[in-house]
């Protein structure tokens, strides 16, 4: 008998994408249909996705949900995709708005409040009864203690389950007090430092992780990694209490989409027979960018959300060195305008060298993917990462941080057994960054040695049939 799960988050492609949990939403459900479960996803109805797709849905049914004093209208619209019915939550107060999420959080805790609810109380209403809800971040994790706390009192919530997915930890959806006790009418007993209760607030995320059924990450390592005082964001100890619920199951990527012989931004296609059309892809990205066109210089590339977290403080210290190398760097992303500036001076001051495209531009970025020699993730903490598993896709060699998913997912390069895949290193450290950098460069010199990495890069399988296989164990157990 097929189990039947209901995914909710707060973003899902093609809908609607801030970061990976968009891809993680629309990619995972696909593998866990194909492999018999029936599962459909649920997620906001924001203005941007009903302008986009609006004319294409149907109307399931509306009815009012009760938000502390007031009831609050709550429509369900849904649309059919790749074998997948997506529910969208419509209520024009809450998502009829000009962006995804609140900049200065004055109402996030109301709007996210309301459709955890709305996950929950639409159920009877189109007829679709879960063994399971698959509850992601701290958008929909009060749903876990809402259902534990309230719904599972009534016969016909009584059987599900919660899983609760942590992507990043250190979100997580800290409020006032008020938002617990009078929007969600948990009452004062939940108000409590083993429960909701967090330094005086309420914590959405927190809530999802005391009262889920199980709690997941996005990789082995950082569920390891978060029941540290350093990885912890401050629920070390709650994650401690729960850690035999917690299981690390590493996200995967969009093999079909994120495929170097079949993708059509790419200027010539390959594959791991015949990969001559990398050479191409490089010379047409070096002319794209501006870059002297020169296949015996590696090019680096960082393709990625430009803040501290993704490490980018080490490369900013070390830059000037990293010049030195014979090396080009390419750099795609937005983010700290602090990084958006460094890289734009560095363009100007490395010119043939050093590209810097400050924009979020998929096309580019699967260019970038392709030509680049190096692919740098320096992070201070991975929750799981892609782009590394991308970048290993196409044929690029990633050099990481041995942090959270990049640890799982990049096999440090052993020259006595001529075994890995790519480079990493330990400490938070910017010269060991440069060491990694100057190691892959000259290591670029000698061909056989280069493309032995890149032939055990590509041969990873980081399809989402591995990933999917765990989450049904879970919900079987």
């Amino acid at each position: 008998m097929s189990k039947k799960i209901l995914f909710a988050a707060s973003e899902c492609a093609p809908f609607v994408k801030t970061g990976g949990l968009a891809d993680v939403a629309a990619a995972l459900p696909v593998q866990l249909r194909e492999m018999g479960a029936d599962i459909r996803v649920v997620l906001p109805l924001y203005a941007k996705i009903k302008a986009q797709f609006g004319m294409h849905m149907r109307h399931e049914c509306d009815f009012n949900i009760k938000l502390g004093w007031r009831n609050q209208y709550c429509g369900v619209e849904s649309l059919v995709q790749r074998g997948i019915t997506y529910y969208f939550i419509d209520n024009e107060y809450y998502f009829g708005r000009d962006y995804i999420y609140g900049v200065f959080n004055c109402d996030e805790a109301e709007r996210f409040g309301f459709f955890s609810k709305a996950i929950i109380e639409m159920l009877p209403h189109i007829g679709f009864m879960p063994d399971a809800l698959h509850l992601n971040d701290w958008q929909t994790a009060m749903a876990a203690a809402l259902m534990k706390l309230h719904y599972a009192k009534m016969p016909y919530f009584s059987r599900i389950k919660t899983i609760l997915t942590i992507h990043n930890l250190r979100f997580q959806g800290v409020f006032d007090r008020g938002f617990c006790d009078e929007l969600l009418s948990l009452g004062g007993a939940a108000f409590d430092m083993h429960k909701l209760e967090f330094y005086g607030n309420v914590n959405y995320l927190k809530g999802g992780i005391v009262y889920a059924d199980k709690v997941t990450t996005v990789s082995p390592t950082y569920a390891k990694e978060i029941m540290t005082k350093f990885y912890g964001e401050s629920l070390e100890g709650v994650l401690a209490e729960r850690a035999g619920d917690i299981v690390g199951i590493l996200n995967g990527i969009d093999t079909v989409s994120y495929d170097p012989f079949t993708d059509e931004a790419l200027r010539r296609n390959y594959c791991p027979e015949n990969m001559s059309g990398k050479a191409e892809c490089k010379a047409a990205l070096q002319n794209e960018l501006d870059l002297d066109v020169d296949p015996s210089i590696p090019v680096a590339a960082i393709v990625s959300r430009l803040t501290g977290q993704k490490g980018l403080d080490l490369v900013e210290r070390v830059l000037k060195e990293m010049m030195n190398i014979p090396i080009q760097l390419v750099v795609l992303g937005t983010g700290e305008s602090r990084y958006e500036n460094l890289f734009r001076y560095a363009q100007r001051t490395y010119p043939g060298r050093l590209a810097a495209r400050i924009e979020y531009n998929d096309a580019l970025a699967r260019r970038i993917f392709a030509g680049a020699d190096i692919f740098l993730v320096p992070s201070l903490f991975e929750p799981c990462g892609l782009t590394q598993m991308i970048a290993m896709r196409y044929g690029t060699v990633p050099i990481v941080r041995e942090t959270g998913g990049l640890k799982d997912t990049v096999t440090p390069f052993n020259r006595y057994d001529n075994t890995g895949c790519g480079y990493s290193f330990a400490n938070y450290n910017a010269h060991e960054l440069l060491y990694a950098a100057e190691t892959a460069a000259k290591d670029y010199q000698n061909k056989p040695l280069w493309n032995g990495l890149i032939s055990r890069g590509m041969a990873k399988d980081f399809s989402w049939r591995k990933a999917a296989a765990e989450y049904l164990e879970i919900m079987k157990k």
